[in-house]
């Protein structure tokens, strides 16, 4: 199987480790992987016979651009799609909650270019899934984006082939590991709101600017890739009641706590409505998971309710959740 790499960031260099760590083993169970180009904003790698990915990571890593690279050429990302032999186009450029772009584009060339795609990305699920979808099916090519939702967790994979035959219900779930842990802390330490998310970006679980996260937005964006793919709503961003956590206190979760509660940033798909907001969580539920972990639970007619834990986010954990999508096509090409 032939890929493209588009976006050398984290998630970039993430996946380009794994395959490259793992690739006598992955050739011995499902055969070859090979990236044939590496895109980043200021160029391409591109070698049909396979790019080392050893040698773009380290000149990623040290200089912060492929361009660098001994190989790599000023060549625009759409060239790549059209004119680079490759199965797979894997879309992991960073997530544009406004308006998607350039990844919406990125990959609707790649359907018209009759290639598989795999990303990583919530911007253009959250604003245009049904179009995508309905792109990708015209074009008979596979769309994957297990990656988009929970990191390492199986979700979307988990509800549309484990739970096949069941009917789900309602989805509710911790899905921004960022907010869990700001909230983990102010309950452990009784720190303020302000006092938790400063450390939080000391340690890099947030950004510089981490409204997508303690806004609910990142969130959002993830319940409503999950009700589209897993509840065949045909809901956006727009349609998401959205409350973030910058009015929590210490003295609510204290509050919380004498009850038997604590509290969490939930979101939730139910009857047809998407929320994201700050809600009472029994102590003893599933749905209290702490520090940086996601949690997702299915209320489905046969199964009752499955839950599944596990790391959020992650270079690693979710280049797994893509590796996974790509093992998943490379079986349907064999």
């Amino acid at each position: 199987m032939k890929i493209t790499i588009i976006g050398f960031g984290v998630v970039g260099r993430g996946l380009a480790k794994v395959l490259y760590k793992k690739k006598d083993e992955l050739e011995k169970n499902y055969g070859e992987f090979r990236v044939v180009a590496i895109c980043d904003r200021s160029g391409a790698i591109i070698d049909e016979d396979g790019v080392d990915l050893k040698e773009a990571i380290e000149v990623k890593e040290k200089t912060g651009k492929l361009i660098n690279h001994k190989k790599a050429k000023k060549v625009d990302v759409l060239d790549v799609i059209r004119n680079v032999k490759s199965d797979v186009v894997v879309e992991v450029t960073p997530s544009n909650l406004e308006t998607g772009e350039p990844a919406k584009t990125y990959i609707l060339e790649s359907f018209k270019n009759k290639k598989h795609v795999v990303t990583a990305n919530k911007g253009p699920l959250a604003l245009y899934y049904k179009e995508l979808v309905e792109e990708a099916k015209k074009n008979n090519v596979y769309f994957r984006y297990e990656a988009t939702v929970g990191g390492a967790m199986p979700i979307i994979n988990l509800a549309k082939e484990n739970l096949a035959g069941n009917k789900i219900l309602a989805i509710r779930g911790i899905l921004n590991g960022t907010t869990n842990y700001i909230l983990t802390k102010m309950e452990k330490e009784k720190v303020d709101f302000e006092t938790a998310l400063k450390e939080a970006q000391e340690l890099g679980y947030a950004e510089a600017n981490p409204s997508q996260d303690v806004d609910g937005l990142d969130t959002a964006a993830k319940i409503v890739i999950l009700a589209n793919s897993i509840m065949n709503l045909n809901k956006t961003i727009k349609d998401v009641k959205i409350k973030g956590i910058r009015k929590i206190t210490p003295e609510a979760l204290f509050l919380a706590n004498k009850r038997g509660y604590t509290i969490k940033l939930i979101g939730e798909i139910k009857e047809g409505y998407l929320i994201v907001e700050p809600m009472l969580v029994p102590i003893e539920s599933p749905l209290n998971v702490k520090g940086t972990l996601n949690v997702a639970m299915f209320e489905t007619d046969l199964a009752k309710e499955v839950v599944v834990v596990g790391r959020g986010a992650g270079a690693e954990e979710t280049a797994s959740a893509i590796l996974s999508d790509l093992i998943w096509i490379k079986k349907r090409l064999s």
